[in-house]
């Protein structure tokens, strides 16, 4: 949902007047703000709760976006405001809609957790989901589903692992769509779930541009063990993402 540039500039006013004390300007941003609301909550259309509600239920989470949001830190408003709405929605249509979601998902989604942290008290490292999964006597689809029901909603400027770039990084220009720009989020989730050495991985190949034997390099690895690395990550972020 494109916005002009001087609603751009108009939302830049508006934060800076909130920042200095200025309470008036948060209906103002509230306004401002409204499209890219009903934008995300025309997505969840059709799953049991009226369209109505799901702007207002998106406009609690602008309004939590309002009252967090560090101008400071120099990204745009919209950026930083989409994951806050997009989890408040799915917050309520999980339960209090009609996506709940089950005791048995949740309890599932606890022994997993509790399995990662046992393996990684064992070996030292982040265990793969698919041998999570196989630990607990499930698919990696169903594992990865059950620990979405349990995730919290992440701040694009929360840096993902260890690694030096953060949710913001991967966010689409304002020339892209909205839809892009959430689905790009929801790959950042994934990313984060995976290894430490897929997460470096694709740091170095895919938001540093290096080349298979430059990673190999700065890893310690042959190019060879790097290919077929990447091989197994797409395979794992096609699986969880499906």
């Amino acid at each position: 949902m494109a916005q002009s540039e001087v609603t751009y500039k108009e939302i830049a006013e508006a934060l800076k007047a909130y920042a200095e004390g200025d309470t008036s300007a948060e209906a103002r941003l509230m306004e401002l703000n409204s499209g890219l609301v009903n934008g995300l909550a025309y997505r969840f259309r059709g799953r049991g709760t009226d369209y109505e509600d799901l702007v207002q239920i998106g406009s609690i989470g602008l309004l939590k976006a309002i009252r967090s949001f560090d101008l400071s830190r120099g990204f745009a408003f919209s950026t930083y405001a989409v994951p806050l709405i997009i989890g408040e929605i799915r917050r309520f249509l999980r339960d209090d809609g009609l996506l709940k979601v089950s005791r048995i998902q949740k309890r599932l989604g606890a022994v997993i957790m509790h399995e990662r942290e046992t393996y990684i008290a064992e070996h030292g490292v982040e265990p793969r989901l698919e041998d999570i999964a196989k630990a607990v006597g499930v698919t990696p689809s169903e594992a990865a589903a059950a620990l979405d029901s349990t995730s919290p909603v992440r701040s694009l400027s929360e840096v993902i692992g260890d690694d030096d770039f953060s949710l913001e990084d991967v966010i689409p220009s304002g020339d892209d769509t909205l839809g892009k720009m959430i689905e790009n989020v929801a790959l950042c989730e994934t990313i984060n779930k995976l290894p430490p050495l897929w997460r470096q991985i694709i740091t170095l190949r895919y938001f540093k541009d290096y080349s298979q034997q430059q990673t190999a390099d700065a890893l310690g690895l042959t190019q060879v063990k790097i290919s077929r690395e990447e091989k197994k990550i797409f395979t794992s972020l096609r699986a969880q993402l499906v």
